[in-house]
């Protein structure tokens, strides 16, 4: 069984209070589930939707889940525009002033629009999680930045409105994890030239093979993230190995970022093979 009302439940006569405390457990005030539901992200969602009586408005992280990004902890606090200033443990509620068109409808649940929740995310949080997460929703979604700043004019008194076009800008839906937007921010907060996302590198049919992270074809030197996976999966490495001779056979140079590589070197790395400082 799927999270339920409580008093709904008992009221209906749909089962006991002597079942609901045997074979439920309370999730939220007055919102239970199955003993042993393991729930997921949209289910932890529907759960706080259902907490504010079915009136709240899905919105931040928790919408953007909805409309596809990836990336999202499914244990992340679920944001909801709901005038509740005592939200339970896992639920932030906002009073933000949500315009007709800023909301649709998901899953039977209110949910802020793509442009909306776009611009909601760009306003909050760490510039770089903001940054990780607006790559996400654009490659889910494909938004268009004016619409998100058609949401900017509309709104000219809230929070965090002076770093949205900033964020829009620096965007890129070529991106594929968030270690991927860290790497392309580090490379532009650093001075060089935007670097191209996802090259494709090409066969003698003229088919995409592979593709680079990102990087620069001018100077033919690309960076990419290598996550723990490219170390600890077998199939993985060996096509790893079978890439890189490909990659180097097109007279590509490449500049591998692992975890725990420190900017100041990934920085010297890049200026190494050629690629030049803007500033």
């Amino acid at each position: 069984m799927e999270a339920f009302i409580a008093s709904e439940a008992l009221a209906a006569g749909d089962l006991t209070r002597y079942a609901l405390a045997i074979d439920h457990r309370r999730l939220l005030p007055n919102v239970h589930v199955a003993r042993h539901a393991e729930l997921s992200l949209e289910e932890r969602i529907a759960s706080a939707w259902l907490w504010s009586r079915r009136r709240a408005v899905v919105t931040g992280l928790a919408a953007s889940a909805l409309h596809g990004s990836k990336w999202v902890d499914p244990a992340s606090p679920i944001e909801l525009n709901h005038p509740n200033n005592k939200a339970p443990a896992g639920v932030i509620t906002r009073r933000d002033t949500l315009l007709a068109d800023e909301t649709i409808e998901l899953g039977g649940m209110a949910v802020t629009s793509v442009p909306r929740t776009a611009f909601d995310l760009a306003r909050r949080g760490p510039r770089v999680r903001a940054l990780e997460r607006l790559d996400s929703l654009a490659r889910a979604t494909r938004f268009a930045a004016h619409d998100v700043l058609a949401v900017l004019d509309a709104h000219p008194k809230v929070k965090g409105r002076r770093r949205v076009a900033e964020m829009l800008a620096l965007m890129d839906p070529g991106a594929q994890s968030p270690k991927e937007t860290w790497l392309r921010l580090l490379l532009m907060d650093a001075g060089f030239p935007r670097p191209v996302t996802q090259i494709p590198l090409l066969d003698e049919t003229g088919y995409p093979l592979y593709f680079l992270d990102m990087g620069w074809p001018e100077f033919m030197v690309a960076a990419e993230y290598d996550g723990q996976q490219h170390r600890t999966d077998d199939q993985q490495y060996r096509s790893d190995v079978l890439r890189s001779e490909y990659v180097a056979s097109l007279g590509w140079r490449r500049v591998r970022v692992l975890s725990g590589h420190r900017r100041d070197g990934i920085i010297a790395r890049v200026e190494r093979l050629g690629v030049p400082r803007l500033r």
